[in-house]
């Protein structure tokens, strides 16, 4: 495939803009750390959410979802689409609270939240397994992808596009700091969006295809269409949406959606103006995550059936790509090469902002994860403001050389999220009950990550997991797989909370005073403080849950029926949509309402 003058020029003006902001922003972002990993938290919602959006949008995820599309259909989405249902909760409920935490990282509050060497040890640890361990494995998932699109769509070795990529990207990342990646994300945000539109209206198009109406018809397509998957098949109801919406959003720690709120969402509501501009933030990110974006990836995905029907037609059709990176997440790549000068180049810009949004993202958030919570804790709490921008600008060009490394072992995006699942499952209730039940402490955490962790390694990576859930042979069907270590990580935490002290009064008072999460779970704490004359309750402060939750119900319908009449307005499927829009409008209506009360609440 050959690139025209067209194409390099919209290629390297982006590169330019975007290391032109970091150079910009490079002397007010080296100012002291707040500066460096918060932006002096006076950012806008507009300018986060924008931000929240485009740093999700990565170039794994196009990958991600034409490997699902084209393995298990549309409906496979659900794996991912649940996820909806936490990111609400967290809009709702855990904005405001993260917000009036005022800490700098959200790992900062196990010091708030909990006390002694046991929260110390919980802060200090997560830093090394969340900012380099977990965070280093989404990068490479990332980088991954952009291996993949460098060698299809460019003929680069994977070291060629690691080394391009990783380099300016991390010069980028240390020079601008958070401000710089805010920024730069809003102008990735519509690059990006408008490469994925335009490639997936020509793509369509391409006479192979033949069309919407074709693409629709095909025989390879024609199955794949559903948004709901089919209710005769079990394995497939059972695994693509009863798990995913009965137990996999509450249940996992996964970056992006962590149940409570946390990760880089964490950072930029923690970034943001006041608590409404946290809650406006992630309630606009979640509309256009779920309800918008996929669907030019999706129809890629489903042309790349006709085009590319299988594994084997992808390796005929560009045989230089090593065995070992072949795979359905190829075909979107594989369907690029396609594009004619001028929108090729805005598509490949559009990539390369994907990739630089999430990578500097992660790189800005695990390195404060590294200087706040570990560096600065463990190593040196007298640290200077320079020293700690300093320390913070040599991890990330350390977590860089770790994620870039790992990449060139992997194989496919889908594989990487189904072993991330299955590390955090069972550890996503403790983040949700934490705020609203006082008798979760520390070790309750402490034994949830290291149980889900030890497990999902027995079951990944040794015999126990074939014997027991092998797909043919196993003692119990492989779908179970995940709910047995939800339901065991779960137990075991739960016990281990009981056969514990919980934390001190002056621990959970402090926490009160701060946070004023109100509700039954707290019972019994504001009723020991009255014992004592002690004031922990605002009484001006109304406990808001119930509101919050009631607003989650209808901003779930709300941006469930947005994507299911996208979807159906694309099919061509005039009545379906109709309903699903007015069904959108009344709830929209009702949030508003209740988006109104609270922010009373708030006020």
């Amino acid at each position: 495939m050959t690139l025209s003058a067209l194409d390099y020029t919209l290629i390297i003006g982006f590169f330019l803009i975007v290391l032109g902001v970091g150079f910009f922003v490079s002397k007010k972002s080296g100012k002291d750390s707040s500066e460096f990993f918060l932006s002096g938290r006076t950012m806008p919602w507009w300018l986060l959410g924008l931000s929240m959006v485009a740093t999700t949008f990565s170039t794994d995820t196009p990958n991600l979802v034409t490997d699902i599309v084209r393995t298990n259909g549309v409906s496979g989405n659900w794996v991912w689409w649940a996820f909806l249902i936490t990111g609400l909760l967290t809009v709702f409920v855990y904005a405001k609270l993260w917000r009036k935490s005022n800490v700098k990282t959200d790992l900062e509050f196990y010091e708030l939240r909990y006390g002694g060497n046991p929260a110390s040890f919980l802060r200090k640890f997560r830093a090394v397994y969340l900012g380099v361990f977990f965070n280093v494995i989404t990068m490479a998932g990332v980088t991954l992808a952009a291996i993949k699109i460098g060698s299809i769509m460019l003929g680069l070795e994977p070291w060629q596009t690691v080394i391009c990529g990783g380099v300016i990207t991390v010069i980028f990342s240390a020079l601008g700091g958070f401000k710089g990646v805010v920024y730069t994300d809003f102008l990735l945000f519509f690059v990006a969006m408008a490469g994925s539109i335009g490639a997936a209206y020509f793509l369509v198009n391409i006479p192979e295809v033949g069309g919407i109406k074709a693409l629709m018809a095909n025989e390879n397509v024609s199955d794949k269409l559903s948004i709901l998957p089919d209710f005769s098949n079990k394995k497939a109801l059972i695994t693509l949406f009863i798990i995913p919406l009965a137990v996999q959003w509450w249940s996992s720690w996964y970056p992006g959606s962590e149940p409570g709120g946390g990760g880089y969402i964490a950072q930029r509501m923690l970034a943001a103006k006041d608590e409404n501009h946290a809650i406006g933030a992630t309630f606009f990110f979640n509309i256009m995550h779920y309800a918008l974006r996929p669907w030019p990836w999706i129809l890629v995905a489903l042309a790349s059936l006709v085009v590319f029907p299988d594994i084997t037609s992808i390796q005929e059709a560009f045989p230089t790509v090593s065995e070992d990176k072949l795979g359905h997440d190829l075909a979107y790549s594989a369907m690029l090469t396609k594009l004619p000068s001028g929108l090729l180049g805005l598509v490949l810009a559009s990539l390369i902002a994907a990739y630089m949004s999430t990578i500097s993202t992660q790189l800005n958030w695990g390195s404060s994860y590294i200087v706040f919570d570990f560096y600065k804790q463990q190593i040196n709490p007298n640290a200077s403001e320079k020293k700690l921008v300093a320390i913070g600008r040599l991890s990330t060009v350390f977590l860089m050389v770790l994620s870039a490394g790992l990449a060139l072992l992997l194989q496919n995006a889908l594989q990487l999220f189904d072993v991330l699942l299955t590390f955090g499952a069972g550890t996503g209730l403790i983040f949700i009950l934490r705020w609203f039940w006082w008798r979760i402490n520390a070790w309750s955490e402490i034994t949830a990550m290291f149980a889900s962790g030890l497990i999902a390694i027995i079951l990944k990576f040794t015999p126990i997991g074939d014997f027991f859930f092998a797909v043919e042979t196993g003692v119990f069907p492989d779908w179970m797989e995940y709910p047995f270590v939800v339901l065991v990580t779960t137990v075991i935490w739960l016990v281990a909370t009981f056969m514990t002290q919980p934390e001190s009064p002056e621990v959970l008072q402090n926490f009160y005073k701060k946070i004023q999460p109100g509700g039954p779970g707290w019972k019994s704490v504001e009723v020991k403080a009255s014992e004592n004359n002690i004031s922990i309750k605002n009484k001006d402060e109304k406990w808001s849950v119930p509101k919050g939750i009631y607003a989650m119900i209808a901003g779930c319908i709300l941006i469930y029926t947005c994507m299911f009449a996208t979807g159906y307005w694309i099919y061509g499927k005039t009545t379906l949509a109709l309903t699903l829009t007015g069904i959108a409008m009344i709830s929209a209506l009702v949030l508003i309402k209740l988006w109104k009360a609270l922010k009373e609440d708030i006020l």
